[in-house]
């Protein structure tokens, strides 16, 4: 059995991806794909970006980019990461 964990994008999540395409910011996704869903796959819950969401549940964490929020939670029985939402800082919390 693998020990990394297997990425699962929302319909929402893949939406908020189309809009920072749409907007632009190319370059945060492909830091997400390219860099922080390997780092996911192996560690969701540790890393300089990632912090916990206090008062959240199911448990939420949440990954930083610059002004780019990637929210998340995470399924160990499964071993799935669930990206639930995408939103710049501002509107994000």
């Amino acid at each position: 059995m693998s020990s990394e964990y297997r990425i699962f994008e929302t319909e929402r999540f893949q939406k908020d991806l189309k809009a920072i395409a749409l907007g632009g910011d190319r370059r945060v996704l492909v830091k997400l794909r390219g860099t922080v869903y390997g780092q996911l796959r192996l560690q969701p819950r540790f890393g300089p970006q990632i912090k916990k969401l206090k008062g959240y549940t199911p448990e939420t964490w949440r990954y930083r980019i610059g002004a780019w929020r990637f929210f998340y939670e995470v399924d160990d029985a499964e071993m799935i990461i669930f990206l639930t939402v995408a939103s710049r800082r501002g509107s994000a919390y």
